[in-house]
């Protein structure tokens, strides 16, 4: 294909061509060209050039009527705003192509389509010459057309798409940008496009986009072409893959969520071109892609990534044969344009009535009135402040998404539109929610809240919350590690960017209670249950070859994130700890939990492990830990082992964890006692024979030394961790550790709770303490201060 004047073919494209083609259409021309061997695939095609848009405006003063008509509009106020886009529009799409400009497209085409078959179709997309630059986003606010055949229908696609450049939503989101719109044209992409109809497609971020965190690679997928996913029409699958295991050839998928999948798009042959159809039970419930193919896809990400040397925005596609292809790839343009240095923190103090949730878009909070539209019709009803609850976005939304608290959607996933402009205007939304119209009452004040993690929860009512300024950078050197205890793995991704040394307590408690749901007997016993409990496992494993897997798979994908999230610094990772009343509350716990009169001193801890009714169950946790070390490499990740009465209970631990593949020093595994029962101090050395270190749960060990339930208020007074006899015991422990040079540290929470407390463990020589991470900080500061 001939470059001409005003059309230049993809393969002759550079991003030099940034000014002419466009950021979309020169990165499309930059990775055809640069980064094919490499294994990236892209589609051909061929980009009309920004001297051709101009040319076009030229003629018969269309350029003197735009300006004349954008001088002085107010671009917040939206009937004025729809009114002007309109006319503008209507004066380009009665404009025709000038003569050569036509030529060069119609000469392309053909050799384009010369050795294709003749139902060839093409995606025709816009690329404005600012558009996708590292300080702004300019996604989605022009149109893109899809399956378009023949070069009579490309030629009418490409003047909408000159015409899209005056979009309401492309109107005012320029101006709030700065940008001048004379100093804006418009590149149309003319692209090959992939039968991802028959396949899947979806969008790739080389980061994490709620935390900033760079060492995985986000992707989401769902069936069909990749409108869906782009627009929030679905709510997709979701992978998170670590780069750093990726390059190292471990199998590095870190987490899989399973999307609903509901609808996909597909090609038609009616005017439209494409259209969406319901998607078969069947696949709702299976994912989207393989875990061969998601790895080949964080491949390319990173490739890619790595290429220009900045987070990436990627759109991507499956053929019908499996190939993957890249249809775009842009700059990330929120989180790694933020201020690393300081941090806003927003917390709820308060709780109430969870009304919806959904997939949680940033971390803060918004509280408002709720105000349902539903059309972009009624948009102009959003009042500043609002809780903006919708079906889903679009980018004609763009001009009042600016004005909510908040939004809330019923469809959509975290690349979609919603979720990418909530992201750049620093508003919270929850998006996903699937009944969100129907559920929340208009006027009704809300909190929404996407400050827990991957979950977005939209509260009855105005919660109380606080919103605090974390300043990262360096603290001073202390005599003492400050690690972390993090129990929710969908914000480990965001702790790990405090100052710490690793994690000295991470509970998988809240994985099985959060990510799995259903006591692991039910699991065994599948499929032998009540129908209720039966359909009741069956619907959390949909995705997964059986129960038993889906309940390892998800054990293994809480640990390895959060010990992804700080690579490569220790992770003690606490087997589980659950008492039996806990257990009960599990799905199916009733069937399986015996009625104690205390918990807190019943079936729990090594006693529960080695006893043969539970035996099973422990073993599916011994599975997902060395899939994480030994299959995924994150050699990071330590086991403590909590509540161990006896010597007896200790050896028979530790041999039950070498019988499952994890041996004390194999592949430098370190197992760590949990230091919470008094016979632990009294016999320190002894325990010490079978474990690596301590870690003492203070929590437990003042509750048992002083005889006071810490869960009675009427004795609540007396818990003190600084008590003498508490004391006494802990210097016995500590003391054992440091003769016997074996690890020390401190994972419950007084050092939290008491400077005073902390500053005194320090004196002893404790080699760490793990805190909440709210904590952090502070401790630290005020440590290095008595220092």
């Amino acid at each position: 294909m001939q470059r001409g004047k005003f059309v230049i073919p993809f393969s002759q494209l550079r991003m030099a061509d940034v000014e002419s083609v466009g950021g979309k259409n020169a990165s499309l021309g930059e990775m055809l060209s640069q980064l094919h061997a490499a294994g990236i695939r892209v589609p051909d095609g061929f980009a009309t050039t920004a001297e051709a848009f101009r040319m076009f405006l030229a003629h018969d003063g269309l350029r003197e009527r735009v300006r004349m008509r954008l001088d002085g509009l107010d671009v917040d106020d939206v009937g004025a705003l729809a009114m002007t886009g309109k006319e503008i529009r209507g004066w380009i799409a009665s404009a025709p192509l000038p003569g050569e400009l036509r030529s060069e497209i119609v000469n392309i085409f053909k050799s384009l389509t010369s050795d294709s078959s003749s139902d060839v179709s093409f995606a025709v997309r816009s690329s404005a010459t600012a558009e996708d630059l590292p300080d702004a986003s300019f996604a989605g606010q022009q149109e893109t057309f899809l399956n378009v055949t023949g070069i009579d229908a490309v030629l009418a696609r490409i003047r909408q798409v000159f015409a899209s450049l005056y979009n309401d939503r492309a109107i005012a989101y320029r101006v709030h940008k700065g940008f001048a719109h004379a100093d804006v044209a418009l590149s149309a992409g003319v692209q090959k496009m992939v039968r991802s109809d028959l396949g899947s497609s979806g969008v790739v971020f080389t980061m994490d986009t709620e935390s900033g965190f760079r060492d995985v690679v986000f992707i989401t997928s769902s069936y069909g072409l990749g409108e869906t996913v782009v627009q929030g029409a679905v709510n997709p699958d979701e992978f998170y893959v670590h780069k750093p295991m990726l390059q190292a050839g471990k199998f590095s998928i870190l987490r899989r969520s399973l999307g609903s999948k509901l609808i996909k798009m597909e090609f038609d042959s009616g005017d439209s071109n494409v259209r969406t159809v319901d998607v078969a039970d069947k696949d709702r419930h299976s994912f989207s892609l393989s875990d061969a193919e998601v790895l080949e896809l964080a491949r390319y990400a990173v490739i890619i990534e790595q290429h220009y040397g900045r987070a990436m925005d990627i759109e991507w596609g499956k053929d019908q044969d499996g190939s993957i292809y890249i249809l775009q790839a842009r700059p990330e343009t929120v989180k790694s344009q933020s201020n690393a240095n300081a941090q806003q923190r927003f917390r709820l103090l308060g709780n109430s009535q969870v009304l919806v949730t959904g997939r949680a878009i940033g971390q803060k909070i918004g509280i408002g009135p709720v105000r349902i539209i539903h059309s972009v019709a009624h948009m102009e009803e959003v009042n500043p402040g609002d809780v903006l609850v919708t079906d889903m976005t679009d980018p004609n939304w763009e001009p009042v998404m600016k004005r909510a608290a908040a939004i809330v959607t019923n469809r959509g996933g975290r690349t979609c539109h919603a979720a990418i402009i909530a992201r750049e205007l620093g508003i919270p939304a929850v998006v996903g929610c699937e009944t969100a119209t129907e559920d929340l009452t208009e006027g009704s004040v809300v909190t929404v809240s996407c400050a827990e993690g991957d979950t977005g929860n939209v509260y009855a009512g105005a919660l109380e919350m606080e919103v605090e300024t974390v300043q990262q950078g360096a603290l001073p050197p202390i005599a003492v590690k400050i690690m972390m205890n993090v129990g929710n793995p969908s914000l480990a991704f965001e702790f790990q960017s405090l100052p710490n040394d690793g994690v000295g307590l991470a509970r998988l408690e809240f994985i099985i209670n959060n990510a799995i749901g259903v006591h692991p007997k039910a699991v065994l016993d599948y499929p032998n249950l009540e129908p209720d409990l039966k359909h009741a496992v069956e619907a959390l494993a949909h995705g997964y070859a059986n129960p038993r897997a889906f309940f390892e798979a998800k054990l293994a994908e809480g640990i390895s994130t959060i010990a992804a999230a700080f690579w490569p610094k220790p992770v003690i990772v606490r087997l589980s700890d659950f008492k039996s009343n806990e257990y009960k509350k599990l799905i199916g716990g009733s069937r399986y939990e015996p009625d104690e009169e205390n918990p807190m001193l019943g079936f729990r801890g090594a006693a529960r492990y080695l006893a043969d009714s539970f035996r099973e169950c422990f073993r599916m946790e011994a599975a997902a830990l060395k899939k994480v070390r030994d299959e995924m490499g994150l050699t990071n990740v330590e086991i403590m082992v909590p509540f161990v009465r006896t010597l007896t209970e200790a050896r028979g631990v530790i041999d039950l964890l070498a019988a499952h593949g994890l041996a004390r020093g194999s592949n430098d595994l370190r197992v760590i006692m949990m230091c919470e029962v008094p016979s632990n101090a009294v016999l320190a050395d002894q325990f010490l024979d079978y474990f690596d270190g301590f870690s003492i749960g203070s929590n437990d060990l003042t509750q048992l030394t002083l005889g006071l339930d810490r869960d009675s208020g009427l004795v609540a007074e007396g818990f003190d961790e600084r008590d003498p006899a508490v004391k006494a015991l802990l210097k016995t422990a500590i003391s054992a550790c440091l003769a016997r040079g074996k690890y020390i540290g401190i994972c419950g929470q007084g050092p939290s709770d008491h400077a005073d407390f902390a500053e005194w463990l320090m004196e002893q020589g404790i080699e760490s303490m793990s805190l909440n991470p709210d904590t952090v900080v502070e401790t630290w500061q005020r440590l290095a201060r008595a220092a």
